[in-house]
């Protein structure tokens, strides 16, 4: 039987928080090398042009949280070098935090219980990671190398050491790959997605279905208009990105049927095609208390409540959003039918798939996520609307504060009342976030 939920009613949250603004890069493909921005350029290039709308100035912000995965040796808290350099001043404090791929959630979560208890009023929250850039690590015995070569003081000695030097000690660690795979159950996130599929029956033809619909909704939502959250950002020569590169308007299930498994050769279902894209990209929100709000006359465009978080198995962490929905309905007192709007982290097809199918499936509910029938079924034209991470790309530290205000835009737009935006996340957990319109 599944743990009983710490929290399956809601509690009077002190005071009502609002997603005020917030903004975001172009997501951008990695391209085989390290990318042109560092991740402190991409959380400053949502940022700035973020801030410079504003009627404050960043040094009225009470904190900075930024969700971050990779970030470089030059940015160990990232958040307090992003809240520096945006102009906040040597007063505004900052902290970094990690959940895996909910760590932008995490940061946005962060700031909505500060506010709601009234220890803040107004945080920049977001995430950001410039994946492209994670780096090649030595292996172990090269470290102990390097070690004994630094001991080594005589000529004799080093002599010594070098004939000791063996050539596989050269091969790097690709730190990206290390850190996509589960150290406890020893499997990397594409191999879960396997899992998934086949537990759930899912076939090949289904999740490429799935991804080609993913790329289509994002060129519509571009050739719309409706990404109006994306700024743009210019490198060092002035060349300007003012869209995800990773979209293919092309796209379609016989080109990519023709790719080779990738995760579990050459039987298994899962590809890069219907897998998320490795990305560099950053996303910035504004989060504040209603006194704020009235003090600089805000115009609000969502309200936020605390995340809610599950555990589950990490072989099978792809269905993390299942088991969180789960706790997030019964924290408010809601049904599936009462929400408007769905947002899940398209990690894998499999793993999106997987959760509409589990939720809907009264044994998985039953044995699984403690419910006496299934929770319902997640309207497919209710979800991930303009496109998901398989089209636009999964910057790990950033993916949870984009789906949250993207979110919020769909309602807006929708002129819709509420809405849940959910991640799955490495390790075997779950993120869910209420988003309700103002």
């Amino acid at each position: 039987m599944p743990k009983t939920s710490r929290s399956k009613t809601s509690t009077q949250i002190a005071r009502p928080v609002y997603l005020v603004d917030g903004a975001r890069t172009p997501f951008l493909k990695a391209p085989g090398a390290p990318g042109l921005f560092s991740a402190t350029q991409l959380a400053l290039g949502a940022t700035k042009p973020l801030m410079l709308r504003q009627p404050f100035e960043a040094s009225d912000l009470d904190e900075v949280i930024y969700g971050c995965m990779m970030p470089s040796e030059d940015e160990a808290n990232i958040s307090r070098v992003i809240a520096l350099r945006m102009g906040g001043g040597d007063k505004l404090t900052a902290f970094t935090v990690q959940r895996n791929c909910a760590s932008g959630m995490q940061a946005i979560d962060n700031a909505v219980r500060n506010i709601s208890h009234g220890y803040a009023d107004m945080i920049m929250a977001g995430g950001v990671d410039a994946m492209s850039r994670a780096p090649l690590l030595l292996r172990q015995d090269m470290v102990h190398w390097l070690a004994n070569w630094n001991k080594a003081k005589s000529a004799g000695a080093k002599i010594k050491a070098l004939g000791k030097l063996k050539g596989r000690y050269f091969a790097p660690i690709i730190a990206l790959l290390r850190g996509l795979t589960d150290p406890v159950v020893g499997l990397n996130m594409g191999q879960t997605a396997e899992n998934l599929a086949y537990k759930f029956n899912i076939s090949r033809e289904q999740m490429d279905e799935y991804a080609v619909q993913s790329h289509l909704r994002l060129v519509a939502a571009m050739e719309a208009g409706s990404l109006e959250e994306i700024e743009a950002i210019y490198d060092d020569s002035g060349k300007m990105f003012d869209a995800d590169d990773g979209v293919r308007p092309d796209s379609s299930v016989e080109k990519i049927a023709k790719l080779k498994p990738f995760f579990d050769k050459p039987y298994g279902k899962v590809t890069p095609a219907n897998s998320s894209q490795i990305t560099d990209g950053a996303t910035s929100l504004i989060v504040a208390s209603e006194d704020a709000v009235k003090k600089y006359k805000l115009s609000p465009i969502a309200q936020l409540s605390p995340a809610q978080w599950a555990g589950l198995d990490p072989a099978q962490m792809g269905l993390g959003p299942a088991h969180a929905i789960v706790e997030t309905l019964k924290f408010h007192h809601l049904i599936m039918e009462n929400i408007d709007y769905w947002e899940i982290n398209e990690a894998f097809a499999a793993q999106v798939q997987a959760c509409v199918l589990a939720l809907n499936d009264t044994e998985y509910c039953k044995n699984e996520l403690g419910l006496l029938k299934e929770a319902g079924k997640i309207p497919m034209d209710k979800l991930n609307v303009d496109g998901g991470a398989i089209a636009l790309g999964h910057p790990v530290g950033s993916s949870g504060a984009r789906i949250v205000l993207h979110l919020a835009h769909v309602l807006k737009r929708e002129n819709a009342k509420k809405g849940i935006a959910s991640l799955c996340i490495g390790g075997g957990q779950g993120g869910s976030m209420l988003v309700e319109a103002v």
